[in-house]
């Protein structure tokens, strides 16, 4: 049966914006330009306006590439120890392996399902070098608190805002208070590409000038290396795609919040909803729930044809690609807890009220 609520479906927010998108696109073909052109160096420009903070932006190929290029830029290798979480997609780590390093796991706290900043602390040895929170289903970290751990033990922060694009904490944008912040625009994020596409954002010259060279095979406007490099380019077409949709950002971020209400507002007070953290503005990326009945629930959504997403069902300590590192069931008893519970249900700017209140009507009966 095809799915009566997709949880996530772009067809009619390209419909809206579809002769404007094509003419970009047109005009980019049409340049001789393809890759970092002017459109790269605009989008970069407009997302340092958008993100309100003097600094750069640093388009990159994907929001893995932007971690890795990140940790790189920062001198993070083998040999040193990056603290994060085990309740994110698989990229967060994926990038500390790329730069070489250890990622080592900490647990998260049981309200928000986030960074727990005081087991943070338990895990810093003399090898460790960096702190990577990762801003998970559009919430954000306390980052005052990483930021005074930070600075205390000498480290650098890199944070992943693949899922807070738009987030606030404290009044100011996610990817804004650690020393790099790295954004996918994957097509589901709250700023999506038409394909792949990263961002790093600093307000560092130094590190600004490290990431655009190892981006580009470590180049700096010549054939001649720098540095090592990576290829990896954010490429003319999806920078004009996503100039595009960053006007439209906050109309959308208006739009997921609106629902995020209404999914507070109907699901049954038994239903957990992720506590947002105290001094931040929620972007709603995702709607988690949190039920020991998530089978039944799981039942109850597919014979209604709504699709539903779970993020993360497996923990990565628990993956049989990171056995290596040496973790055993139950290290991390809360991040464990929480992966066989949360479920994330329909949430996107184009979902209709009519339908959040169809699919909390049905989580409601699944769970009564």
């Amino acid at each position: 049966m095809s799915a009566k609520i997709p949880r996530f479906d772009y067809v009619e927010q390209y419909r809206v914006i579809r002769n404007e998108i094509l003419e970009a696109v047109d005009q980019v073909l049409e340049s001789g330009c393809l890759i970092l052109g002017p459109r790269v160096k605009a989008f970069e420009e407009s997302m340092c306006r958008y993100l309100d903070t003097p600094g750069h932006a640093v388009g990159v190929g994907n929001g893995t590439d932007a971690l890795a290029i990140a940790l790189r830029a920062l001198d993070v290798g083998p040999g040193d120890e990056v603290i994060t979480v085990a309740n994110t997609a698989v990229a967060t780590v994926s990038a500390i392996r790329m730069a070489g390093a250890t990622p080592v796991f900490c647990d998260i706290d049981p309200e928000t399902l986030l960074m727990d900043t005081a087991d943070v602390e338990h895990r810093i040895t003399a090898h460790t070098k960096a702190i990577l929170p990762v801003h998970l289903f559009g919430n954000a970290v306390d980052m005052v608190g990483i930021n005074r751990l930070a600075e205390r033990h000498g480290l650098c922060v890199v944070e992943d805002c693949a899922q807070s694009c738009g987030t606030l904490f404290r009044g100011r944008p996610t990817g804004t208070w650690g020393d790099i912040g790295c954004f996918s625009f994957y097509p589901t994020k709250n700023l999506g590409a038409y394909g792949d596409g990263g961002l790093c954002f600093t307000l560092s010259d130094r590190l600004a000038e490290a990431m655009r060279q190892i981006r580009n095979h470590g180049c700096d406007g010549s054939s001649c290396a720098e540095r090592e490099g990576v290829n990896s380019r954010l490429d003319e077409i999806q920078a004009a795609v996503l100039e595009i949709k960053l006007r439209r950002l906050p109309e959308y971020l208006r739009q997921r919040r609106a629902l995020g209400a209404a999914y507070r507002e109907h699901l049954a007070p038994r239903i957990v909803i992720p506590r947002t953290t105290e001094g931040a503005e929620h972007s709603y990326h995702l709607l988690v729930i949190e039920t020991d009945r998530r089978n039944n629930v799981i039942s109850h959504l597919r014979a209604e044809g709504i699709e539903f997403g779970i993020h993360y069902s497996t923990p990565i300590h628990r993956m049989a690609g990171y056995q290596f590192l040496g973790y055993q069931k139950e290290s991390l008893p809360i991040t464990e807890r929480a992966c066989e519970q949360i479920l994330s249900l329909p949430l996107y700017p184009e979902l209709s009220a009519e339908a959040v209140c169809h699919v909390c009507s049905v989580v409601n009966d699944a769970t009564g």
